[in-house]
């Protein structure tokens, strides 16, 4: 068996969303932004859908404010992290 390719996890768009909305793509090179995709979904549950338009039509209101909140908190986590790392190895 092999898993379709429209399989994903929701929050890989939530945690794009973010990133894309906050211009953190113009401060921070591909490479920085791959390490802090990787560290913040890995502080991040996963939730497994096909299409976009179920958990548009499916998700109540609160579990989505609640689920962007998280990848905020896991974004801010992450960048201070990597903020710290950087200031070690200098």
């Amino acid at each position: 068996m092999q898993l379709n390719d429209d399989i994903h996890n929701y929050y890989e768009k939530l945690v794009v969303d973010y990133i894309n909305i906050n211009k953190l793509d113009l401060r921070h090179s591909p490479e920085f932004l791959s390490d802090l995709c990787c560290i913040v979904l890995n502080q991040l549950p996963s939730k497994y859908i096909r299409h976009e338009v179920d958990m548009a039509f499916y998700l109540p209101q609160s579990e989505r404010w609640e689920m962007e909140m998280n990848v905020r908190e896991a974004i801010e986590r992450a960048l201070e992290f990597m903020g710290s790392r950087d200031t070690r190895e200098e």
